[in-house]
């Protein structure tokens, strides 16, 4: 079987503006905006500062060296850097990791299905800020995280706070002045939803949580 890599249109829009500016000027208003027309707010100026008090909880959380997919502009690898602890944040937009690693994370340009260093042997993987949607095929990015993932590794995710919310759709990134950019596959999904899939994909369920109105699944691989 070849190897699974995000759409190329998706690593093109993620690496252009309006999402580029956005994370240099550390303010949105930044939206996916769906086929439908409906909007879903980025939350870039969260993103763009430091790891707040859930995200704190996370980190708590997190075991041994951890892998944080789609770290953004990098306030969790920074954080955990910050502590002394091994971790690595991956994104496919330049912008963000060179963000990153400004804030003293450590940070590659890579693709989550690109080969990735110290597949088999993290200990714990992040996907924070509604990184579970990517690629807009949950099955095939939870089978991946689990290749990456050492045996009995952990994933804690981010989920939608509607717990029953499980939605494929194809998205394009938009601001309040410019037209959307090219359109590509992602995902949404609430806490049932997720645990639906991990149960299919290999995973056990771990814990799950809610903090700061934003809420948390840690699954365990089998």
């Amino acid at each position: 079987m070849g190897r699974q890599r995000t759409a190329p249109a998706a690593e093109h829009v993620w690496s252009a503006d309006p999402y580029a500016d956005a994370l240099r000027a550390g303010r949105g208003p930044l939206f996916l905006r769906r086929a439908d027309g409906r909007l879903l707010p980025l939350d870039v100026e969260r993103w763009c500062a430091e790891a707040d008090a859930a995200d704190l909880e996370v980190l708590r959380r997190c075991e041994g060296t951890v892998l944080d997919v789609g770290c953004g502009p990098g306030r969790l690898v920074a954080a955990l850097g910050a502590e002394g602890r091994r971790a690595l944040g991956i994104d496919v937009s330049p912008a963000a990791v060179a963000h990153a690693v400004r804030r003293g994370g450590r940070a590659l340009l890579r693709s989550v299905f690109d080969p990735l260093p110290g597949t088999g042997r993290w200990d714990t993987a992040l996907l924070m800020d509604g990184n579970l949607g990517i690629g807009g095929d949950p099955d095939a990015l939870l089978r991946r995280l689990a290749r990456l993932l050492s045996p009995g590794g952990l994933l804690i995710a981010e989920t939608a706070p509607h717990p029953d919310v499980d939605e494929r759709a194809l998205v394009q990134i938009t601001d309040a002045h410019r037209s959307p950019g090219a359109p590509f596959p992602w995902a949404r999904l609430g806490t049932s939803a997720l645990r639906r899939y991990a149960r299919s994909t290999g995973w056990r369920a771990d814990d799950q949580w809610s903090a700061g109105g934003r809420c948390f699944v840690a699954l365990r691989a089998e």
